[in-house]
C-alpha cells in the first residue's frame, strides 16, 4: 500500500468513526426510552429507527446498501436469517437491513463499552460464550423471540471470516434453533465489506457500495435434531456458491 493511499484510508476511518458517534447520539436517546418496552413491542419500535441510523451514517460514508430478495420474506411469517461475516462493517448493515423486526446475538463483552452499551443493550441478546450457564440462557430467549414473531440475525461462522474461503465452517447453534422451533431459514449474503475494512488493517478503511442480498427461504418443517449436521451442509453449500458466483459481480 503506497503512502498517499495508506493516509487517505487512516483519514477515513476517523472520519467514519466521527460520523457514527454524531450520528449516535441523535437516537440515543429514543433507544434508551424503548428499552423499558417489553418485547416484540420494543423490536418493532427499534428496527425501523436502527435502519434510518445506519442509512444516514451508510451514506455519509459512503458505502449505501442495495438489497435483493426482500420477496423472500412471506408476510405474517418470521425466520431464523444466517448471514456471512467478512467486517466488523457487517453489524451496521445485518440486522437494519433485514425485512421485518428482528433480534441478534451479540458479544456480552461489548456491553461494556460507554454509552453504546445503551443500544447494544436494547437491540441484542447478549451471550458470554465462554459460560455454559448465558449460552443456555441465549438459546432459550432465541426461542422467546421466535415465538413472538421476530427474526434472529445470526452468524453461524461465529466470527469474521479472515481465511481465503467464501466461508468459514457453520456452528450448530443457528441450526439447532431453526430445527427445534420448526422455523424456515433465510440465507443471507453480505458484499464488500472486507473491501471497506479489511480484518488486516487496524485503522484503515476505504467507501464502497454494500450489496445485501436474501436467498429462497429453506425449510424445516418436520426435520429433527438427527438432520442437524445435513441442514447445515446444505445452508453451507447454498451460501458458499452463490457467494462465490457473484462477489465479483457486485
Amino acid at each position: 500500500m503506497n503512502m498517499i493511499k495508506k493516509i487517505a484510508g487512516t483519514i477515513y476511518f476517523f472520519y467514519g468513526i466521527i460520523m457514527f458517534l454524531l450520528t449516535m447520539m441523535v437516537i440515543i436517546i429514543p433507544i434508551g426510552l424503548s428499552a423499558y418496552i417489553p418485547e416484540p413491542q420494543r423490536a418493532k419500535i427499534m428496527h425501523p429507527i436502527f435502519k434510518g441510523w445506519m442509512t444516514v451514517f451508510l451514506t455519509l460514508v459512503g458505502c449505501p446498501v442495495i438489497r435483493k430478495g426482500k420477496e423472500h420474506f412471506k408476510k405474517g411469517e418470521n425466520y431464523v436469517v444466517v448471514v456471512n461475516h467478512n467486517s466488523l462493517v457487517d453489524i451496521p448493515v445485518s440486522s437494519p437491513w433485514i425485512p421485518g423486526a428482528n433480534k441478534t446475538l451479540a458479544k456480552a463483552e461489548l456491553a461494556r463499552i460507554p454509552v453504546f452499551s445503551i443500544i447494544y443493550k436494547a437491540g441484542s441478546i447478549l451471550v458470554d460464550r465462554k459460560d455454559e450457564k448465558s449460552r443456555k440462557e441465549s438459546f432459550r430467549i432465541m426461542n422467546e423471540m421466535l415465538r413472538k414473531g421476530l427474526h434472529l440475525c445470526l452468524y453461524p461462522e461465529g466470527t469474521r471470516n479472515k481465511s481465503d474461503q467464501p466461508l468459514q465452517s457453520f456452528h450448530d447453534g443457528a441450526f439447532v434453533t431453526a430445527i427445534r422451533m420448526q422455523k424456515p431459514i433465510i440465507p443471507g449474503l453480505i458484499f464488500n465489506t472486507k473491501k471497506i475494512y479489511p480484518s488486516s488493517s487496524k485503522y484503515w478503511g476505504r467507501p464502497h457500495i454494500i450489496h445485501f442480498h436474501f436467498l429462497e427461504a429453506i425449510p424445516t418443517q418436520g426435520l429433527t435434531l438427527r438432520n442437524l449436521n445435513e441442514l447445515k451442509e446444505k445452508v453451507h453449500k447454498i451460501m458458499s456458491d452463490y457467494y462465490v458466483a457473484n462477489e465479483h459481480k457486485v
